[in-house]
Order: C-alpha cells, then sequence, then structure tokens
C-alpha cells in the first residue's frame, strides 16, 4: 500500500472544506440563533462524539484488520499479526468474514444507541431545556431527526474503515468534499429560512446519506462484488474473538480520551448558564477543527504506517512520524494562536450573538489542545502495531478529569477557566508525556534525526535519516 502526496492534498482539501463550510455556517448560526440555541447545538455536537463512543474501538480496529487482509495477512491474530503474509494474494474468504463480522457488530450496537438516544438522551435534553425560553417542541422535533440521523451514521460507520483500510484516501476525501458541500448548502439556506437547529439536522441528514452511498459504491465495486459472492466466509465469531480484545482497550481509551476533551460541556451545563456554555462549545468546537487541521498529514498515512509494521520497515515509520509530528505541531500553534487573536474581533465585525471566551480561557484551551495533540498522535502510531497500551491510563485519567471538574464546580469559582484547564492538568500527570516519550523510544529516534527532519521540511533537504 503506497500513500500519495495527492491523498495528503485531498485529506487537506477535504478538511479545508469541511472547515470552510463551518466557518460559513457558523456565523450565520451565530448571527441568525439565539445564544441559547447556539448552546443547545454545541450539547448536540459534543452527543455526536459521545456517540461514536459506543462503537468501542471496532471501527479503527476494523480498519486496521481491513488494512491487514488487503496486505495478504491470512488470519488475524489477537496482538500484532503473522509474518507469513508476504507474496500472498488477498484472503477473500477471510475478507467476506470481515465484512459479516462489521454488519453483525454495527446492527447491535445502533439499535441500542436508539434506545439510549431516546430514553437517556431525552431525559437529559429535558433537564437543560427547564430554564429554556424558547419553542421547545423545535428542539425536541430536532432533537428526534438527531437520534435518527446518528443511529444510521452508527450503523454505517464500517464504511469509513473499508475505504481506510483499503487506502482509498483520495476517493473518500472526494466523497466527503461532496458530503460538506450539501451540509453548507443546505444548512445556510435553511438557518436563513428560520428552521434554527432543524435546518441543521436536516443538512446533516443528507450530508450523511450522501457520503455513505458513495462510500458504499466505491468499495463494493462490480469486481469485488464478484470476488466475493461465491465463497464461504471466513468464521465471523473467529473474526470477532480476534479483534475484540483490542478493540474493547481501544474503547476504553477512547472514552478515558472523551472523558478528558469533552466531558467538560456535559458537566459544565449541570453548573452554568446555556449562554456561558455557548461561548465555550464555540470555542472548543474551533480549536477542535484546527486540531483536526493539524493531524491530517499524520491521519492520512495511517494505513501505510499499518502496512510498513507488517512489512517491517521502521525507518519509513520514523520518517513520516517525526514529518507528521513536526508539521502537525507548527500549523496547530500557527492557527491557534491566530484563533486567539483574530476570533473575538471577526465574531465581533459579524455581529454574532454568541461570544468567544475570555482570553484566559482561551489560553488555557490552547495549552490544554497542545497536550491532547501531541497524546493523540502519539497515541494513533503506537496502536498502528496492533498493540493497545494506554487503556488504563486513558480511562484513569478520564476519571480523574471529571472529578476534578465537579470538584471545581463545588468548591471554586473558576467556572469557564477550570473546565478549559482540566483537561491540560490531567493530561500532564501522564499521558501528555508518556505516549510521544513512547514512541520515540520504539522508533529509537535520536536528536540528528529530528534535525534532519527539521531541515527537510525547512529547507527541502533530501537526506535520509539513519534506519
Amino acid at each position: 500500500m503506497q500513500i500519495k502526496k495527492i491523498d495528503v492534498i485531498w485529506n487537506y482539501f477535504a478538511t479545508f472544506l469541511k472547515i470552510a463550510a463551518s466557518a460559513i455556517l457558523l456565523p450565520i448560526i451565530l448571527r441568525v440563533l439565539p445564544s441559547q440555541d447556539v448552546g443547545i447545538w454545541a450539547i448536540f455536537s459534543t452527543i455526536s462524539a459521545l456517540i461514536f463512543l459506543i462503537d468501542f474501538g471496532f471501527n479503527s480496529s476494523f480498519s486496521r484488520n481491513v488494512t491487514y487482509v488487503l496486505s495478504g495477512v491470512q488470519s488475524l491474530q489477537k496482538e500484532g499479526f503473522p509474518s507469513d503474509h508476504k507474496g500472498l494474494a488477498i484472503n477473500y474468504n477471510l475478507l467476506k468474514g470481515l465484512l459479516k463480522a462489521m454488519r453483525w457488530f454495527y446492527s447491535r450496537v445502533s439499535f441500542i444507541l436508539l434506545l439510549l438516544l431516546l430514553t437517556v438522551g431525552t431525559y437529559y435534553i429535558n433537564i437543560i431545556l427547564k430554564n429554556y425560553e424558547g419553542d421547545k417542541s423545535q428542539i425536541f422535533i430536532a432533537w428526534i431527526l438527531f437520534c435518527l440521523i446518528n443511529t444510521y451514521n452508527l450503523y454505517t460507520l464500517y464504511y469509513d474503515a473499508l475505504l481506510e483500510g483499503m487506502g482509498l484516501i483520495k476517493a473518500s476525501k472526494q466523497i466527503t468534499i461532496l458530503g460538506n458541500l450539501i451540509y453548507l448548502l443546505v444548512g445556510s439556506l435553511l438557518v436563513w429560512k428560520g428552521f434554527g437547529l432543524i435546518a441543521l439536522v436536516l443538512a446533516q441528514l443528507l450530508s450523511v446519506i450522501v457520503i455513505r452511498v458513495l462510500a458504499y459504491r466505491m468499495f463494493f465495486t462490480k469486481q469485488m462484488i464478484e470476488k466475493l459472492a461465491n465463497i464461504v466466509e471466513y468464521p465471523r465469531k473467529a473474526v470477532i474473538n480476534a479483534i475484540s480484545p483490542n478493540a474493547f482497550k481501544y474503547g476504553i481509551t477512547s472514552l478515558g480520551g472523551f472523558m478528558i476533551q469533552k466531558s467538560s460541556v456535559f458537566i459544565g451545563s449541570m453548573f452554568i448558564a446555556l449562554s456561558a456554555i455557548a461561548s465555550f462549545g464555540i470555542t472548543k468546537q474551533l480549536f477542535d477543527i484546527i486540531i483536526a487541521v493539524a493531524n491530517i498529514t499524520l491521519v492520512t498515512y495511517l494505513p501505510q504506517i499499518t502496512n510498513l509494521r507488517i512489512e517491517g520497515d521502521n525507518k519509513r515509520i520514523k520518517e513520516i512520524f517525526l514529518k507528521g509530528i513536526l508539521i502537525s505541531n507548527i500549523v496547530y500553534l500557527i492557527a491557534g494562536l491566530s484563533l486567539i487573536l483574530l476570533g473575538p474581533i471577526i465574531l465581533s465585525f459579524i455581529g454574532s450573538n454568541t461570544e468567544l471566551v475570555s482570553l484566559k480561557v482561551m489560553m488555557a484551551m490552547f495549552i490544554s489542545s497542545f497536550i491532547g495533540l501531541n497524546a493523540g498522535i502519539s497515541g494513533a502510531v503506537i496502536s498502528t502495531r496492533n498493540e493497545i497500551p494506554f487503556m488504563k491510563p486513558s480511562i484513569y485519567s478520564g476519571i480523574a478529569t471529571v472529578i476534578l471538574l465537579i470538584a471545581i464546580f463545588k468548591f471554586t469559582n473558576l467556572g469557564l477557566f477550570g473546565m478549559a484547564l482540566a483537561p491540560g492538568v490531567i493530561d500532564l500527570c501522564y499521558q501528555g508525556w508518556k505516549w510521544p516519550l513512547m514512541v520515540f523510544r520504539d522508533l529509537k529516534i535520536t536528536l540528528e534525526d529530528v534535525k534532519i527532519i527539521c531541515g527537510h521540511v525547512f529547507s527541502k533537504n533530501t537526506k535520509k535519516i539513519r534506519k
């Protein structure tokens, strides 16, 4: 598998368009919607992030195993991968068994999700609407549509794993671009027409359907369907048994990550006004977008890193990682500081009903997100070994973050500043330095390697780093 520069370019373009769609739509949202509605939308967005935790790490595990199978691996293992794959053709029996396992898994978790959203989720929405001054019926209509859309999105989540595992980065990002264009056009039009949160949910619905239909057609070509048609699939249970140990570890890790990075909105909504949550939520979304952009280069190359793990080419992995993490940090620092300096000015210019948080809170967010960015990048590279060593630290850190947030609201007056600072404080205790250090040790990265990559990035030096 070879990830080319054009794949990275398309990934940048897709992410840029996603940001552009958000950047174009956000001023309309902030100008048209009341501050309380913006706060509810921030909560919806946080719930969307929480929803994918119910997949419990299986999507990334499925994606890695699709890559393994398409690289010639003839069997799946709980940890690591077999070494008897070189020169072997794709095992379509194993691929078909993997597909069956994915469908079986997501049909069940999506049903569980729908039940949770309609019961626990509706109860939570009802609580936060107690002091809501607008039309509650519109919010509940938007909520029901939101539940249905996200259930369908989770049910078809394995399409992402198929395209990523196959290395179809360019095609995948082209589909994403089209979906974002639909979201932007439909969302902008309906928000201006006064449909409120319903407009955003309907735009999401159309976008998701288009993306999923095209993704299905992209992977299940006529040739692929013929290859899979008349063969007996590898036993589904054997596939699930091989994938589930690391998937559960990754799922618990993701839950810990959510508790660290996202729980502040849920906990804060219980203690402070929706207008304050709106400011915090919008600012947090902007930093999350910056992190997504900063991650593009390395995330694009993850399928190739997985393939290189199988081939044992640590030298190439080292080059990709160092270049990726350097670019990520440069992009984050430039974009993050630009947001801090120019964000409030831009919102004032467009006449937003919702402001960003104060400079002090933004700086706390900036630092916390920076720490999380590097820990997350390093964790993703570690997981390509088909090993998940960060399960317990992640969930412990998540629990510690929740406890710290509750303590901040109960016993201090730090408010939004405490919400922004808590994730960074907890990450610095262990995960913020542990996983970057582990990658550096695993790949045997030296200071000379770092200097060479810096020279390559900044001066186009083509000197290769040593093995």
